[in-house]
């Protein structure tokens, strides 16, 4: 039944991904159809991660009173009815009556399915739960460009994710009694990780801000999803300008960069029944930081096609492994409430400091892209490092 239940779990992240590229898709069509600025995006684009960093900060609260099954299936439904509201949206006020309930339902799934992932299941689930995420980041541009090419219609296209997301909804419906009871006859503890100690923490008091160690993990979640926002957002002008590769290729390698967090999910799958979670997060960063390194020195073309694959394959082990190191890190008490701050923080890294590269290369050069890039992953390792520290010196480490 345990695993029934995670291929339900993973449908919701496919789902959870499916919206996630269909603004930027479709939006050539909507700004012409609604007679408004091209900068309007980046607006509508706001108005959803601001719904869903909001949400993340109180999902915490939300899901120990409704519990995660009951939380999933309503934000699921709100997603769905979002995304049908976009279909039927008249004007471009309703577009944005239809952000918010879209960037609160998808915080709280984030959130909640995180944390129970976590909680009931090894680090490898984690690793393909965020794999599926890249499926249906994948799938949802797929499926909109086929309406688009076909009927030249960007409101066919959400109307069919809209149907999909549905469709989850009743199965999370006729599921919802099994949440409870698989959490709660689950003997897997997310704490047993192959060659890897377990830090037990006194929280039990704490306020979850005030327990040691959560600061820096916010720190390394607000630059972790800076990098890899900043590398999609900004790689390809980098790429032309600097680099002086054609638009085509210059898209061709940045999805390569993508397919590389895609597929190096996957591989970390397996990866995990042999090497744990900390030591993969130090080796990613270090390989990330590699990668960023070979961006920005004086070598051929070619090396920067091999730095976007590696800060990919790099990246692509250090969010999930982070994640399932959550209960472990400040225990089951606290893991929803800092699950929902990780979250929230994360998507704060991925909404503002992609743009603030934008100003300062707007006022300088496109060519200080890879040096912030490898800022942003130092920053992110020193943080790890000090957290493993912190956790070290003030934990009482029990050999599992």
């Amino acid at each position: 039944m345990a695993t029934y239940f995670l291929v339900i779990i993973y449908l919701a992240f496919i789902s959870l991904g499916l919206p996630d590229s269909l603004l930027g898709v479709s939006w050539s069509l909507m700004q012409s159809e609604f007679g408004v600025p091209l900068e309007t995006a980046g607006l509508l684009f706001m108005t959803i991660a601001g719904g869903t960093i909001i949400s993340s900060f109180v999902s915490g609260a939300v899901l120990k009173r409704f519990g995660t099954g009951i939380v999933t299936f309503f934000s699921c439904f709100m997603t769905a009815g979002a995304l049908l509201g976009f279909y039927f949206a008249p004007s471009i006020f309703w577009l944005f009556i239809c952000a918010i309930p879209l960037g609160l339902g998808a915080g709280a799934v984030d959130t909640g399915l995180n944390n129970y992932v976590a909680s009931h299941y090894k680090a490898h689930h984690m690793s393909w739960l965020h794999c599926f995420w890249g499926v249906g980041a994948t799938l949802g541009p797929v499926i909109m460009s086929q309406f688009i090419s076909g009927q030249h219609s960007w409101r066919n296209g959400y109307l069919t994710i809209a149907g999909v997301q549905f469709i989850l909804v009743v199965i999370l419906f006729f599921t919802l009694p099994l949440w409870n009871k698989v959490g709660g006859n689950s003997n897997v503890n997310a704490t047993k990780e192959p060659n890897s100690p377990l830090y037990v923490t006194e929280t039990e008091n704490q306020k979850p801000m005030q327990i040691k160690g959560v600061k820096l993990a916010l720190l390394s979640f607000l630059f972790y999803c800076g990098a890899e926002a900043t590398m999609g957002l900004w790689g390809s002008s980098f790429l032309v300008n600097v680099k002086d590769l054609s638009v085509d290729v210059a898209a061709k390698w940045v999805s390569l960069y993508y397919a590389g967090i895609t597929i190096g999910r996957f591989i970390t799958g397996f990866i995990t029944l042999k090497i744990g979670n900390r030591s993969l997060i130090r080796m990613g960063q270090l390989k990330a930081l590699i990668g960023a390194a070979l961006l920005f020195l004086p070598l051929p073309s070619i090396f920067s096609l091999v730095g976007f694959i590696m800060v990919g394959l790099g990246l692509a082990p250090i969010f999930p492994c982070m994640l399932h190191e959550t209960p472990i890190r400040f225990g089951q008490k606290h893991s929803q409430t800092i699950m929902g701050y990780q979250m929230a923080v994360a998507y704060t890294g991925s909404t503002f400091l992609p743009p603030l590269l934008g100003f300062i290369a707007a006022n300088s050069t496109i060519g200080i892209f890879p040096f912030v890039i490898a800022g942003f992953i130092a920053i992110m390792l020193w943080g790890s490092e000090k957290l493993g520290g912190t956790l070290a010196r003030n934990s009482k480490k029990v050999e599992i």
